[in-house]
């Protein structure tokens, strides 16, 4: 029923900047498609501290990123030429294909909107047939991502399909992706059209079979699971899974099916052939000293 509990892990992205890592775990290394799951805040600073967090511009190649905040606001910029302020509830899906580079910024003080900065970063792992396809951006609005409630639970469907919803947040491979609010004593379960199925805990806590669970944990059940999930509080989901799509080699913020191809892209960035975003170009981060080769494990440090 349960296949492994995942204790998230304290990782630093940036100056006041850190994060609790869920995914690539050394057991677990994806869900379905997700194969990076990071928990950023509630992050608390002084407004002249902002810049000090930004994520400068950085690549990425063979996967999606996909932001979603609980508060707060982040400007998005990339050499798509996009430039988009992220608020809650939206979603931001970069897919970055062949190449990209994207940058991630607290420029307004409006970040801290409600005393609190608060986001959820995945990364989707692209189908080989889709590795190398150009890179793209969508900003996808609340209205456009349906909500369903019901006596002591609120759902959004961030993506995919799940539980008869779906919207038109485009995706590459068969997934879902929920973010679940539950009120104290409220029973929920996991969509049944899903080989693969977890749960984060970002609020609160569950109980599952006669077990609690607590914020900072993934649940991944198996395939024929059916659990009950009850919340002993109020608490706060991410639900997510798919299908898998086999091996995937990460490095950095590197994801693809081949290690060379990892290699490849190393050289692309210290060679300026991946652009930096039109509009937030002068300054970006270096390729990492670290001289481990890719890898099916943990990257030495993924950022966002």
């Amino acid at each position: 029923m349960l296949d492994i509990v995942i204790e998230a892990r304290k990782a630093s992205i940036g100056h006041g900047l850190d994060v609790r890592r869920i995914l690539p775990f050394r057991l677990r290394r994806m869900v379905g498609p997700f194969i990076f799951m990071d928990h950023a805040g509630p992050v608390n600073v002084a407004p002249q501290a902002l810049p000090e967090m930004d994520v400068l511009p950085h690549p990425h190649i063979g996967l999606s990123t996909v932001s979603y905040l609980f508060g707060g606001q982040v400007t998005h910029r990339d050499s798509t030429g996009a430039q988009q302020i992220i608020r809650p509830g939206e979603v931001n899906w970069m897919t970055a294909g062949s190449g990209i580079a994207h940058s991630e910024r607290f420029e307004d003080p409006a970040a801290l909107a409600g005393g609190a900065l608060e986001m959820i970063q995945t990364w989707v792992a692209l189908p080989e047939k889709d590795e190398e396809d150009a890179p793209t951006f969508n900003n996808y609005k609340v209205n456009q991502l349906p909500i369903f409630t019901d006596t002591g639970v609120w759902m959004r469907l961030i993506a995919g399909n799940a539980f008869g919803l779906t919207n038109s947040v485009r995706t590459h491979s068969p997934l879902f992706y929920l973010h679940v609010v539950l009120k104290q004593g409220a029973r929920f379960g996991l969509p049944q059209e899903h080989s693969e199925r977890g749960i984060y805990i970002a609020k609160g806590t569950i109980e599952v079979a006669g077990n609690r669970y607590t914020a900072g944990q993934m649940l991944v059940f198996t395939k024929s699971a059916d659990p009950v999930i009850i919340a002993m509080e109020d608490s706060t989901l991410m639900l997510l899974g798919g299908e898998p799509l086999g091996q995937r080699f990460i490095w950095w913020n590197f994801v693809s099916s081949r290690a060379e191809r990892i290699e490849q892209a190393k050289n692309d960035w210290k060679e300026g052939r991946i652009l930096l975003p039109p509009t937030d170009n002068q300054v970006f981060m270096p390729l990492p000293e670290d001289k481990s080769k890719p890898s099916a494990g943990p990257p030495p440090q993924a950022l966002s």
